[in-house]
């Protein structure tokens, strides 16, 4: 995978985070809820920054589908919650990736932290630490 290939898949998938966490969002409230708004917020900014290393490289970004199939049924706060932890996980995968493909230093040092960020959204929705934050098995 090269760095466009892998900025275009990091893109698609902050897409498809920003559509499950805005549906696992709507099944929280208080503390939770605006903790959900923020996780929401981040992946937006990654989307528009990752929209914009793709316009800077003379690329069209890949656009976001209409809807996503969700990986589980988000009825309640415990089921929601989980979704949003297996979000941030996948994520930071992808963030892996980016990491492994990335060409320049902006965009590494960019998916490094975003990376690291998202490794650390996680233990907020009740993830454990791993020795390697991203790494798929």
């Amino acid at each position: 995978m090269n760095q466009v290939e892998a900025l275009q898949a990091a893109l698609a998938g902050e897409h498809a985070a920003l559509y499950g966490v805005g549906a696992a969002g709507g099944k929280l409230s208080g503390a939770r809820f605006r903790d959900a708004t923020d996780t929401f917020e981040v992946h937006r900014d990654n989307r528009d920054r990752l929209s914009a290393l793709l316009v800077a490289a003379g690329e069209t970004p890949v656009a976001a589908q209409p809807a996503y199939d969700l990986p589980q049924v988000v009825s309640n706060t415990a089921t929601a919650t989980a979704l949003i932890l297996l979000i941030e996980r996948r994520i930071a995968a992808v963030y892996g990736d980016l990491v492994e493909a990335a060409e320049q230093p902006a965009v590494r040092t960019f998916a490094i932290e975003t990376l690291l960020g998202y490794a650390t959204s996680q233990l907020s929705w009740g993830g454990a630490p791993v020795a390697f934050p991203g790494a798929t098995p």
